[in-house]
């Protein structure tokens, strides 16, 4: 794991100053070496931070040149078929990379010295798509002289990626863009409203105009050589998408038992889980108690010959620890676990310093809780594995379930009876919500038993009176429904949420969601916070759910192996069954979050009252003073818990703070 980047300027380069400059933004992506290589005639250069975790001497060191010294890489990421792919080369290696294998001319065991001999015999597509793996590349052709980006399948590795006048930048995270005196910190309004709806900004777009992501399973070629013209009109191009693999998968259903389909499930995962374990530092995994790290974790120990490290974050707020659940399962599997009981301070002094970790607009709240358990992890082990994307594989979120069971029934009701029903709804306040269901729930089923029953309530009442499952997974998935009319001067840009063109085609609603959500909210914000948060521990984190052998699986898999009997993720439950005994898993399934609205109205509020102040936002001009401040003043009353909607607008404004 590293941060890479870098820059072209056409005018040549007559010092190192600027990227190292750069490269020393991220020293938090690779305390353990650094490097730089510049092509002063072409304007090319490279920095490089390194984490070292295969190979940790200096035959590790990048940049690194290619054998036939054609090609120069910088990257950011892991290869776990390396080595696979080194005995592929020795076998079909042609030219002159036949003579480089035959002749034994390793120079060491790092992963970065694989991809360059790679792409030396099979060009960059062959070799992204032979490669399975996490990663964010930079390579420059001194043949051809064109810088190809590149980025892993789901997303894992971040990519910035822009001009700036007749500058060209990209790295790892747009702190090392900023760097360099070209950089204009123009900022999208068009975008800022994405963050207003989404809790974060999609990809292809930032928070700085000119400035893009490049998407998962993408790379994209710019010609240096020949004037800018065909650089600026290069455009990304997919070797890999999840619509293919959707579209692929529900084909070629699986069609054997419950049991077969278990078995075939367990083994991928263990194959991918023994791949990821390829590590030369101390190696551990994130465990919360819920059924995705446990199951991950379970395997992990299962392919371990000694106690695999665990860790896990508490919390004395009720209805937000996971703890002890996470400690019985802990107990159970043999693992060495440590956890440490986080206080609300503890999580507060994060809240200051989450701009800069992010470097642009994040409000996944859940960015807090992810930073103090990468904190504790990072005390003990360089890399982590953890949970991420079970959800989206398996079915695991709410509102798959919403779909199944009150959407498909309440649409065929009359409009009328539907508007009244969420009028009920929202008339008593989510904690009202929440003080009834703790009564109840001892007598519920347990698949009734919801965590924050009062967010659940006016979710539902948000999308009682919607016209068609679009528009209700859209609802779901936003906060401010209109957020262009909140951002002075801005137009939404178009997302995969408008454009049916990039729709994936399933064999029904839950699965459609599963597939959106894979594109979205996974890319976009759950692999986002764990990169930045670990990161800025300097740890490196692996998601064994999202092996791409995994993820074309999971599509084959029928819809009724993941959802049945009111529950998601059925097949991981199965798996998990046959190492954890099921009253340790069986119980409601609960966000990894802190209490912000609370905190809102008590520690934080002051903070703010601050940013959202009637001064404040008239003085920078990109808020209606309104709409803000009619919320802020409901939230303050209990009235209403608008924290997810608060919060964006907080995180900008406390971001905005600190690039000014």
């Amino acid at each position: 794991m590293c941060g890479i980047t870098g820059f072209f300027a056409p005018g040549g380069i007559d010092t190192n100053d600027r990227v190292c400059r750069m490269a020393n933004t991220i020293d938090h992506r690779g305390p353990d070496d650094s490097g730089l290589w510049i092509d002063q005639n072409c304007g090319l250069a490279f920095g490089h931070r390194r984490l070292a975790v295969l190979d940790l001497s200096r035959a590790g060191h990048q940049p690194m040149v290619s054998a036939n010294g054609r090609y120069v890489v910088i990257y950011n990421g892991e290869i776990y078929n390396h080595l696979e792919l080194r005995a592929e080369l020795g076998r079909n290696g042609n030219g002159a990379l036949a003579e480089f294998a035959a002749a034994q001319a390793w120079h060491g065991d790092s992963d970065t010295e694989t991809l360059l001999a790679s792409f030396s015999a099979w060009g960059v597509k062959r070799t992204l798509c032979a490669s399975v793996g996490m990663f964010a590349i930079a390579l420059w052709d001194r043949e051809e002289r064109v810088l190809t980006l590149m980025r892993d399948r789901l997303g894992e590795k971040p990519m910035y990626y822009g001009w700036q006048g007749d500058t060209l930048l990209f790295g790892s995270e747009l702190k090392a863009l900023k760097a360099h005196p070209d950089f204009r910190a123009e900022i999208d309004r068009d975008a800022l409203s994405l963050l207003l709806r989404h809790n974060y900004i999609p990809a292809p777009y930032s928070i700085y105009k000119g400035i893009r992501k490049l998407p998962p399973g993408h790379y994209i070629d710019i010609p240096l050589g020949s004037g800018l013209g065909p650089a600026r009109a290069a455009t990304p191009e997919a070797y890999w998408t999840l619509n293919q693999a959707v579209t692929s998968g529900l084909a070629n259903p699986f069609g054997g038992s419950d049991e077969e389909a278990v078995d075939l499930l367990e083994t991928s995962l263990r194959k991918s889980i023994r791949g990821q374990l390829l590590s030369d530092v101390p190696l551990g995994g994130f465990l919360s108690g819920g059924i995705d790290s446990s199951t991950v974790m379970a395997l992990m120990q299962a392919e371990s010959s000694q106690p695999a490290r665990t860790f896990t974050i508490g919390f004395d707020e009720a209805g937000y620890n996971e703890a002890v659940h996470a400690k019985m399962v802990a107990k159970h599997l043999g693992t060495e676990h440590t956890e440490l009981y986080a206080r609300p301070q503890d999580a507060l002094d994060i809240i200051p310093r989450l701009p800069a970790i992010y470097c642009e607009p994040f409000a996944d709240s859940s960015q807090i809780p992810t930073f103090l358990v990468s904190q504790l992890t990072r005390q003990h082990v360089t890399v982590a594995l953890s949970g991420d994307a079970g959800d989206e594989l398996f079915g695991g979120y709410n509102r798959y379930l919403l779909a199944r069971e009150v959407w498909s029934k309440l649409r065929h009701l009359p409009a009328t009876l539907r508007r009244g029903m969420a009028s009920l709804l929202r008339a008593v306040p989510g904690p009202g919500w929440d003080a009834s269901f703790a009564m109840v729930s001892p007598l519920l089923p347990q698949n009734l038993r919801i965590a924050r029953p009062g967010d659940q309530a006016h979710k539902l009442a948000d999308v009682l009176t919607l016209p068609d499952g679009e528009a209700f997974y859209r609802r779901l998935v936003s906060l401010w429904t209109n957020p262009a009319d909140v951002v002075i001067g801005a137009r939404e840009p178009r997302t995969l949420l408008d454009d049916k063109s990039g729709w994936p085609r399933t064999d029904g609603f839950e699965h459609w969601m599963m597939a959106m959500d894979a594109q979205t909210y996974l890319p976009d914000d759950i692999l986002v916070k764990v990169d930045r948060a670990a990161m800025a521990n300097s740890l490196e984190t692996r998601v064994p759910f999202l092996d791409h052998r995994v993820v074309e699986l999971a599509w084959r898999i029928p819809l009724s192996m993941k959802i049945r009997n009111g529950e998601g993720k059925w097949i991981v439950r199965q798996i998990l069954k046959r190492y954890v005994p099921a009253d340790l898993i069986d119980r409601p399934k609960m966000g990894f979050g802190v209490p912000i609205d609370t905190w809102l109205r008590g520690p934080l509020r002051e903070w703010a009252e601050e940013l959202l102040s009637d001064e404040r936002l008239d003085r920078q001009g990109y808020f209606h003073r309104a709409p803000v401040r009619q919320k802020w003043a409901e939230h303050l009353s209990g009235r209403r818990s608008w924290q997810y909607h608060l919060w964006p607008v907080l995180m900008f404004q406390a971001w905005l703070e600190g690039a000014e």
